[in-house]
Order: C-alpha cells, then structure tokens, then sequence
C-alpha cells in the first residue's frame, strides 16, 4: 500500500457517476486514478503504483470481466472491487473465479462502496495469513475456484458463505466475533455495524451444508461473542 494516502484506479464508463465517485473517494482520502473504458483502464492498472481497482463491469473495449482476467493472468495481485449491475449470484461467480476480491451491485450507497474499499484494503495488509485452499475432514474448500466438496461430492454455497467459511478457517481455533464478521466480511465500519441476525443466519446455513450425520461439531458457538472452528 502506499505510504500516504492509498491510490485508487476507478474504471467507469458513465461520466456523472465517475465524476461522482471521484469526488467522494477523495472527500474519503484516497488518491483517485480514473479511467473510462476497459483499455485504457487496463493500461492504468499495468502501469503499477495502486493500491486498489474499483471496475464497473459494463466497459467498452473490454469489459471488466476481461480486464479483470488479463490482470491476473499478466501476475496482478491488486485487489479488484467489481460494480456490477447484475444481480445474478452466477455473474458474481464468474467475478470471483476471474479474481475478484469483493463487489457491489448497482444501485449502491457511497457509503457501502467506501467501506467495502476499506475493507479490502484492510484485508491486503493481512495477505500473507490468507490461504486459496483448504481441507479437513471430508471437505475440501477451493477459494480460488469458489467450490466446496464434501465426501468428493460438491455443496452449493452462496458468495457470502464462501467468505465467512474462509473467515473462520484462517482464524481457526479463535473465536470470532459477529462484530468481526460484519467489518471483516460484510465491510462494515464500527460506527456503522447494523443490529442483526444475519450472521447466526449464515452459520446456520454452513452447518448444514457441512455436516453430516453428526452434524457439524467443528463449528463451536462461543456465548455471547461469536463462532469458531475447530477442525
């Protein structure tokens, strides 16, 4: 990451919004790169010197998708935050396998975007402990491909479950918080954490997918602080 304030290469096509987003990433104190089309954005991210890609999918020239695909296969490790106005999860997929590292669907907040860029380069500080694959027991977790297996057979999990599933085994063995777990994966700020039941929801659902008989005694409830697994 830079030394003073992180630099930020937004790529997007539509011109109030570029505008827009310029103005208040750097209300929000980043140095901010812009670029219109997919070459030319492309061209920017080669050239070095970022700390972070915003990438509107929808470019002309190339699409995010294929900008995203030519920095990885070129050897980039930037954090790329996709803008997508697909809601569809298998779009999203397709993002992730490319390389993604987060994404936001249109119409969004500036206020999610911002964290969400935060939040990502947070998580580039802490690279080095991350990890793209992982197995115990039965199951075998790609993170780099986004799939899951257990018993060699395949689980369906949504992006969401992906990333608490990765939360929980780079911190394995520790409890982790929901607090956490809404900054860490949801990109929330600490004066912003909603009050909500969605990680219990997730938890709920990862256990399912996981267990088996037993069900899913790897996965401990820590009273009133979190979860964490133990493998």
């Amino acid at each position: 990451m830079s030394q003073n304030r992180p630099v930020v290469l937004l790529v997007e096509d539509e011109p109030a919004m570029r505008e827009g987003l310029v103005h208040n990433l750097e209300f929000e104190d980043f140095e901010v790169r812009a670029a219109s089309d997919g070459p030319s954005g492309l061209e920017a991210a080669r050239a070095g010197g970022v700390d972070l890609v915003i990438l509107d999918v929808m470019l002309p020239g190339l699409d995010g998708f294929q900008v995203l695909q030519k920095m990885r296969e070129a050897g980039s490790d930037t954090p790329v935050l996709l803008l997508t106005a697909k809601s569809l999860e298998s779009d999203k997929l397709v993002g992730f396998k490319l390389g993604a590292d987060d994404y936001v669907t249109k119409p969004f907040s500036v206020l999610e975007l911002v964290a969400r860029a935060k939040a990502l380069l947070r998580r580039r500080g802490k690279k080095s402990a991350s990890l793209d694959r992982y197995k115990f027991r039965d199951i075998e977790v790609d993170f780099v491909a986004m799939e899951v297996s257990k018993g060699g057979d395949a689980v369906d999990f949504s992006l969401k479950e992906m990333e608490m599933l990765r939360l929980l085994i780079e911190k394995r063995g520790q409890a982790v918080s929901r607090k956490d777990m809404l900054k860490i994966v949801w990109g929330y700020e600490e004066g912003s954490l909603p009050a909500t039941r969605t990680i219990d929801t997730h938890i709920a659902r990862i256990r399912n997918k996981l267990g088996g008989e037993d069900g899913c005694d790897f996965i401990k409830t820590v009273h009133k602080v979190g979860y964490k697994l133990e493998d």
